[in-house]
C-alpha cells in the first residue's frame, strides 16, 4: 500500500513539473498610433456607410458617382477629389462629406471655418466650389449653371453657421449625413415648382455621367500621391488657430471662444481693447 501511494505522489510531482515548465506567451504592446488610425478609419467607414444608405434612398432615375479624382490645375496637388456627384433632371448635386466632431463655426464671407473654436478648416463651400469648377471643365458650358453644392457633416457636430446654409432655396446647403436624401428631395421639389420643364433630360444626364466617368482617375499611384500631398498640407501647422490677439499679439484665451463664435470677427482673435473696433 505504501509503495502504491508513493508511486501516485511521484506521478503527481511529474505532472506539476510539466505544468510549471509550460512556456508563457506575452502579448505585444499595442501600437497606440496604429489604434488611433484604426479608430479614425472606422469612423470614416461608418460615415461613408451612412451616406451610402442616403444615396440608396434616392429615386432610381437619379444617377450618382462616388470618390471621383479629376485633374484640377488650380489645386495644390493638381487634382480634386469629389466625394459624391448626384445627377438629376433638375440639377447636379456635388457632395462634400466631413467627418469632424464638435461645434462648427462658419460663415459665407469666411475663407476658413473653425472646429470647436480651436482648429481651422477651409470653408467647405469654397473647397466644393473648386470641385465644381474642376468638373465644369469636362462638360458643355450649357450645364454649368446646374450645379448645387452640399456639404454633409456627421451628427457628432453642431452647426454655428449662417442660417442661409440651411435654407432649401440656396444653392449652397449644409446638412447632417442622416438628412442628405431629405434635403435633396426637398431641393428637387422646389426646382420642379420653379421650372415647368426639367432642366436636364436623360440624354444630358447620360452625357454628363459618361464625361465624369471618363475624367475619373483610377490609377492607384496617382491617388496615393494625391493623399500624401493633402497630408503634407495639413501637417504644415496652418490648421491650428492662434490664441493671441491678431493686432497686439497679447494672449487672449478668455475671449477666444467669444471671438470665434461671432462672425463679425471673421475667425480671428481680438483682445477686449481691439474688439471695440468692431462696434
Amino acid at each position: 500500500m505504501f509503495l502504491f501511494l508513493n508511486f501516485l505522489n511521484k506521478k503527481k510531482e511529474k505532472t506539476i513539473t510539466k505544468l510549471v515548465n509550460i512556456p508563457t506567451f506575452t502579448a505585444p504592446t499595442p501600437n497606440l498610433k496604429s489604434r488611433d488610425e484604426q479608430v479614425a478609419t472606422r469612423k470614416g467607414e461608418i460615415g461613408e456607410y451612412k451616406i451610402d444608405i442616403q444615396l440608396k434612398q434616392l429615386p432610381k432615375d437619379f444617377r450618382y458617382l462616388s470618390d471621383l479624382l479629376v485633374k484640377n490645375p488650380k489645386a495644390k496637388s493638381g487634382y480634386s477629389q469629389i466625394d459624391h456627384v448626384i445627377l438629376t433632371t433638375y440639377g447636379i448635386f456635388v457632395i462634400e462629406t466631413k467627418n469632424y466632431q464638435g461645434t462648427i463655426y462658419g460663415g459665407k464671407d469666411l475663407k476658413t471655418w473653425l472646429v470647436n473654436g480651436k482648429f481651422k478648416m477651409m470653408n467647405p463651400f469654397v473647397q466644393n466650389y473648386g470641385h465644381i469648377k474642376a468638373l465644369t471643365s469636362f462638360i458643355d458650358t450649357k450645364y454649368h449653371d446646374s450645379f448645387i453644392s452640399i456639404v454633409s457633416f456627421t451628427k457628432r457636430c453642431t452647426f454655428k453657421v449662417d442660417l442661409d446654409y440651411r435654407k432649401i432655396p440656396s444653392n449652397e446647403i449644409i446638412v447632417y449625413d442622416i438628412e442628405l436624401s431629405e434635403f435633396i428631395h426637398r431641393k428637387v421639389s422646389l426646382l420642379k415648382i420653379n421650372h415647368k420643364e426639367p432642366l436636364l433630360n436623360e440624354a444630358d444626364i447620360s452625357c454628363i455621367f459618361n464625361a465624369f466617368t471618363k475624367a475619373n482617375i483610377t490609377d492607384p499611384k496617382v491617388r496615393e500621391e494625391h493623399k500624401r500631398e493633402l497630408k503634407t498640407n495639413v501637417s504644415d501647422g496652418k490648421s491650428l488657430s492662434s490664441s493671441s490677439c491678431i493686432v497686439c499679439k497679447k494672449p487672449s484665451d478668455k475671449v477666444k471662444t467669444y471671438c470665434l463664435s461671432n462672425n463679425k470677427f471673421r475667425g480671428e482673435i481680438y483682445c477686449y481693447e481691439h474688439q471695440r473696433a468692431f462696434h
